[in-house]
């Protein structure tokens, strides 16, 4: 883990046995409590962002999604119509 400077203090309550588990695997993992509990924590809020960014789809979505990506655009005439009168700002 890269050393930083750290400028805010996160605290969390557990039971003695949740401290106890937290202890033991940041012993198998040769850091301490924090870093241990930091460490983890950082890989699912990432894995957390991530799942939000990504969008997973099947071969037939993502077929369908490139084909309507190259396809000529439609006339909408509601569209047209819209973007014809004057904007809010110009009135």
């Amino acid at each position: 883990m890269p050393t930083t400077s750290k400028a805010q203090q996160l605290n969390i309550r557990a039971s003695a046995s949740q401290k106890a588990k937290l202890a033991e695997a940041a012993r198998l993992q040769n850091m301490n409590v924090s870093q241990f509990v930091l460490s983890k924590s950082l890989d699912a809020a990432e894995q957390v962002i991530a799942d939000q960014r990504l969008i997973r789809v099947s071969e037939a979505e993502h077929a369908w999604l490139l084909a309507e990506l190259e396809a000529p655009p439609r006339a909408i005439p509601q569209l047209a119509e819209l973007l014809a009168e004057p904007s809010i700002f110009e009135r």
